[in-house]
């Protein structure tokens, strides 16, 4: 990463911690100004309340102009709590502004920065070194692939033999041993005699031939008739 693009992030940060760090304390200030409106306007409506009560002690002494003053009092301190009710409105709405400027201002910051990161990273990825990589690894898969043909190829006096001539080779060998098998004579063995009773015919024992034997015997009756 070059020293303009940490120059930028860091700079950036800088300006984010310095907005960050201003907005915090606006809040402090704000919020500190809150309680103290507060407690003043729990201060006036205590007067306000004070002054009714002397209002009815006047009242009750018969003294009407001074009973009249304690409620003028009372009308006051009632217009200054309106009044600071809407010091108090206008704060808090100060503050959810800057609350939701201060999450605005952190998310647009976030963004900016991994915006940053990303293109630091761009640039130190070089989509010409990237292709330069692909061509060395297809280059290599390649020469690995030449040198395992290399190495399954036969060698020495296996390579010169022609494997047509062989093939035709095996196929006349195939044709005399199957031409040898046909003119072999079919040799069967004989039957022992089987003694009868006399007076009766002769009954053939049951016999368990072969499935070669069935055959044998089946071309031996066909060739009878």
């Amino acid at each position: 990463m070059s020293s303009s693009v940490f120059s930028r992030l860091f700079g950036a940060k800088s300006r984010e911690a310095a907005n960050t760090e201003s907005t915090l304390s606006t809040l402090e200030k704000l919020d500190e100004t809150l309680k103290m409106l507060e407690k003043k306007e729990q201060v006036l409506m205590k007067r306000a309340a004070a002054e009714v009560e002397k209002a009815k002690e006047f009242t009750r002494a018969k003294n009407k102009r001074a009973a009249i003053q304690c409620l003028k009092r009372k009308r006051l301190y009632e217009q200054q709590v309106e009044q600071v009710g809407n010091f108090q409105l206008r704060i808090h709405d100060q503050i959810i502004m800057l609350d939701s400027a201060k999450a605005t201002t952190e998310t647009v910051a976030a963004l900016r920065s991994g915006a940053s990161a990303m293109k630091a990273m761009q640039k130190a990825t070089n989509i010409d070194d990237v292709d330069k990589t692909m061509d060395e690894i297809n280059e290599q898969t390649d020469n690995l692939r030449q040198i395992q043909e290399a190495l399954a190829s036969p060698i020495g006096g296996v390579a010169d033999f022609d494997e047509d001539e062989l093939e035709a080779e095996l196929e006349e060998l195939e044709g005399a041993e199957l031409e040898e098998q046909l003119l072999q004579p079919a040799i069967t063995a004989p039957m022992a005699p089987v003694q009868v009773p006399a007076g009766k015919p002769p009954r053939p024992t049951p016999q368990k031939n072969s499935e070669e034997d069935d055959e044998l015997a089946a071309l031996q009756a066909e060739m009878a008739l």
